[in-house]
Parts: C-alpha cells; structure tokens; sequence
C-alpha cells in the first residue's frame, strides 16, 4: 500500500511557492505567521496554532514582540519555536540597524521610527538610547544609556555628553519607550530633554529630536515644538 503523506505537506509547500513568486503580497497574518512555523516546528499542521496565536497575541507583530515566558506556556509552542520567534524579531531589529548605519544619513522621522520600533517596541522596561549624528546627520552610533525608570535622576547628562565626545558627535537624537502604552511626555521627560539640551548646547551639539515610542503611536518633542533653542 502506497503510504500517505500528512496532507499540511502539500499545502506547506503551495505556502512556500507562493511566497517565492510574490513574498507576502497578498497573505493574511496568519498565512505568514504560519509559513514561518513551519520552520520551527516540522512535523505538524500549525495552521491552527498560527490563528490561536494571533487570536491571544493580539496582531503579528504581538506574536513577535510577546516576551519567550509567555510563549514557552502557549499549547503547541515549545521552548525551540519561542527561541526562533524571538530570534526573528531581533533579526528584523539587526537588519533595520545596519540599514540604517550603511545609509548613514536619516532622511526622515518615519525611518528612524522603524528602526526604533523594531529595536524598543515590546520591551517591558523603560530604556534610554541616544543616536550620535556627525556635522552630515550621518548615524555614527547608538547606544543604551540607561535601562529602568527614565528620568533625571538616572539618566546623567554628564554620561550622555561623555558619549556624545567619545564619538566626536556633532547632533544629538534621544529616544526612549513608554511601556505603559501612552507616548505622552511626563514633567520629568519635559525636564530631563530640556537639560539634556542645555548640556549639548554648552558644548555646541545640538540636539534634533527626542522621540518617545509606545504601542499606541510616538511622540516627536520636535514636531510638537518643545525644543526650543
């Protein structure tokens, strides 16, 4: 008797062929989720799982940004899957990083905001990074500066200058994440870019933009007019 293939084979393979002819053009969320566990887990149809995920998770991009303690605990997903999801995630963060670095000039708040995204958004803690531009708004580094509440008292000025001159920086950007969801500005938010300013401004650095990332949108200290000179 001629033996039978699990019938998600076939269909694994269509999902596959379709992507090389035209990528995601055209794919729901949980078509594409499911292409993708289909590498980490071989030997099962994980179309099922694919919807169920993204039903607990919100969206795609919850199923990517939920941290691996609450994957490992979802039915169906193991400790291999949850590794290769959060994997995925830093990929895209790795791959917008060094996009953004081989171009080296930011063109626009929206391309910094991908990148800013891909790198903060999901994180359940506070965390601090500024962008080092030289005279040509070309990206010459960027750094964590402080993990943890955000505020004045643990985000020094001194430490953010000491960094702005080691990397010889001519501007400055600041971004920080809002866990808690709302991208509003706090009073010690207000306070700390106004110092931060001052302190760059003393030593003739300007400083473009502080940007606060959340899950419902972001914040632009610049566009809302809050950096004065």
């Amino acid at each position: 008797m001629k033996k039978r293939h699990p019938h998600y084979l076939k269909h694994r393979r269509r999902l596959r062929e379709r992507f090389r002819r035209t990528g995601l053009e055209g794919f729901q969320d949980y078509e594409a989720l499911e292409l993708l566990l289909t590498y980490a887990i071989p030997r099962r149809d994980v179309k099922p799982l694919a919807k169920a995920l993204l039903e607990r998770f919100g969206d795609f991009q919850g199923v990517l940004d939920a941290p691996f303690e609450e994957l490992v605990k979802f039915q169906g997903i193991g400790e291999h899957a949850a590794t290769f999801l959060g994997l995925l995630r830093a990929c895209a963060g790795l791959y917008l990083r060094q996009g953004l670095m081989r171009k080296k000039k930011i063109s626009s708040t929206l391309e910094l905001l991908d990148y800013c995204r891909a790198e903060m958004k999901g994180l359940r803690d506070e965390q601090f990074r500024t962008i080092f531009l030289n005279a040509q708004n070309e990206v010459i580094a960027d750094e964590v500066i402080q993990e943890g509440t955000v505020d004045q008292s643990v985000v020094y000025p001194r430490k953010v200058m000491e960094r702005a001159l080691y990397h010889k920086a001519s501007a400055l950007i600041f971004v920080h994440n809002h866990p808690s969801g709302h991208p509003r500005p706090s009073k010690d938010d207000v306070l700390l870019t106004d110092t931060l300013r001052k302190a760059a401004q003393s030593l003739q650095i300007k400083v473009h933009d502080h940007l606060i990332i959340s899950k419902d949108g972001y914040f632009s200290f610049l566009e809302a007019g809050l950096l004065q000179p």
